[in-house]
């Protein structure tokens, strides 16, 4: 009976214990490597015993990553506690009241002091109205893949400006005569990557959206110089097929995987996949370089990068707040930059021997991440992203012209930003 009763309490013991661990529940995107996030948890639970960590896995891209999570938090469900976002809604997220601000957890000095170890732009992103919003999981950039065997074979180096790159796709296209090969491949579909697209040229041309004070200055004649340069690339220079408006990021980086692009505008989170997926035909074989630039102009690159932030309906927040250090530190980073090839937002990972000898190429990529240009910062993003890319799509697909195209364009902008 003794014996009996010793397994009694000891079982009661075992289910208390279970009882007072903390289960905290990530949200990350399906392109965001879960795979890998599962394993820096895993040590994180090893570190933590009474902690127990789940992931759920969004939609591939942004921006049905922040459908799904607009229902969820419009509704305040209390389901997510750590939820990996785009640059571009830190803003979206304090206006709506959907973040924990770390400010509660950081004194003022304390949250300085950790803003100056990451790259300036991310530290910039995660604080609006001097409130922090979030803290850089890793950061991005757009790179101009390349098949570095073709580029070889026909005596090129990697392409300084758009002519060249235009020049070289076709030569190439011409001398393989490979009906499965294109020339350039960038994102046409309606998605987040798109508004990237339509803002590369407006930006190597020296012009922007809006100012540093945040006002309209886009003009319909920029726009449309942007949104012919595109079509131009299916139409009059024949390096890009005719569905472009069909082409989201992750279709580009598949078929460039399967050897069908000789150059294509991609993430940094491309290259690991070329390298290391087994379905890879481009093994050894991918280049990568700075965005082209126009003649007398300058290059660009759109800014990007995934940011953690504390669901503000978590019942869990004090814990969220330390994972999310963890997942935000440069430990974390440097595994990601390693297995995933996401950039590190940490300048010092970038001089790693162990991130190198993953990304050779990241030898050369901190210069651009510097330089790399923000996409507009404003609560109401999400409008503004849909006018660009829905005006690109539009164009791409031929269902208007550039001219129209630009005129709606900056009409859609002016009602949004109020002149």
């Amino acid at each position: 009976m003794a014996r009996i009763w010793l397994l009694v309490l000891a079982l009661f013991g075992f289910m208390g214990a279970w009882a007072q661990q903390t289960k905290l529940r990530v949200f990350i995107g399906g392109q965001q490597r879960p795979d890998i996030m599962r394993k820096i948890l895993d040590v994180y639970e090893q570190r933590n015993p009474g902690v127990r960590v789940e992931i759920e896995v969004g939609g591939a891209t942004s921006d049905q990553q922040q459908q799904y999570l607009t229902t969820v938090l419009t509704s305040r469900d209390p389901s997510l506690d750590l939820i990996l976002i785009d640059i571009i809604r830190p803003a979206q997220y304090k206006a709506a009241g959907w973040s924990d601000p770390l400010d509660r957890y950081l004194p003022r000095a304390a949250r300085d002091t950790l803003l100056k170890q990451y790259l300036p732009a991310y530290a910039r992103a995660n604080v609006v109205d001097d409130t922090l919003v979030a803290l850089p999981a890793f950061a991005d950039a757009q790179f101009l893949f390349y098949r570095k065997d073709l580029l070889e074979k026909y005596g090129f180096k990697p392409p300084a400006t758009w002519d060249e790159a235009i020049r070289q796709a076709q030569t190439i296209l011409q001398g393989e005569r490979d009906p499965n090969l294109n020339g350039i491949g960038f994102m046409g579909n309606i998605s987040e990557g798109t508004v990237c697209t339509f803002l590369l040229p407006i930006w190597a041309a020296g012009g922007d959206v809006t100012d540093e004070r945040g006002r309209l200055i886009l003009t319909e004649d920029l726009a449309q110089r942007s949104l012919q340069f595109w079509l131009d690339l299916m139409d009059k220079h024949r390096v890009s097929p005719p569905n472009m408006a069909e082409k989201a990021q992750d279709t580009i980086r598949r078929e460039m995987q399967q050897g069908r692009w000789i150059f294509a505008t991609l993430f940094a989170y491309a290259w690991a996949h070329f390298q290391n997926d087994e379905d890879s035909k481009v093994k050894g074989k991918i280049g990568v370089s700075v965005m082209p630039r126009f003649e007398g102009g300058r290059s660009a690159s759109c800014l990007g990068g995934w940011q953690w932030t504390i669901s503000n309906f978590s019942r869990n927040k004090a814990q969220a707040y330390k994972l999310l250090r963890y997942l935000s530190s440069p430990e974390v980073a440097k595994v990601l930059a390693i297995e995933a090839s996401n950039l590190p937002a940490f300048p010092e990972l970038y001089k790693d021997p162990d991130v190198l000898k993953a990304n050779p190429w990241f030898a050369d990529a901190l210069p651009v991440v510097l330089n790399a240009r923000a996409r507009p910062v404003h609560p109401r993003y999400p409008e503004i992203a849909d006018v660009m890319r829905r005006g690109l799509n539009a164009v791409l697909a031929r269902t208007k012209t550039p001219e129209q195209a630009a005129r709606e364009i900056v009409q859609g902008l002016r009602a949004i930003y109020g002149r």
